[in-house]
């Protein structure tokens, strides 16, 4: 079975860069039956994010100011992942995609969640959404 590939999303034309994270391999609580409940999970999360160049126009004059700081969202992601709770890899998808999409500069937000301890026979279980900015 062939996987199928995410399009392109850095464009020079429409000033976007691509900023990503791979393969963030967390602890997690997550989980509708009991003993998932019991103890964390490992979870692999990905975050592929449509980034609007804006003001600088490219010019980043070597200033983190100027830039989606991917050091700020594994942050955000490990504070989701540790705030409790969450049934469904869905709302915890759903929650790192807002937590992305508050930077106004990102235009859009995939995000992958997968729980890689479920079935012996897989290598991981999950979803993956998309989201747009609102404010755009």
């Amino acid at each position: 079975m062939e996987l199928v590939q995410p399009r392109n999303i850095a464009d020079a034309r429409a000033a976007i860069r691509h900023v990503f994270v791979r393969d963030l391999e967390l602890k997690c609580s997550i989980g509708v039956h009991s003993h998932e409940k019991d103890a964390p999970q490992r979870v692999l999360i990905n975050l592929d994010l449509a980034v609007r160049e804006g003001e600088t126009n490219g010019q980043l004059n070597d200033d983190i100011e100027n830039v989606v700081c991917y050091e700020a969202l594994t942050n955000g992601v490990r504070e989701i992942v540790a705030d409790g709770h969450v049934n469904l890899v869905e709302t915890l998808a759903e929650d790192i995609a807002a937590m992305c999409l508050e930077d106004t500069r990102v235009r859009s937000a995939r995000v992958r969640v997968e729980k890689l301890d479920v079935f012996t026979e897989a290598t991981s279980v999950g979803v993956e959404i998309e989201r747009f900015n609102p404010d755009l």
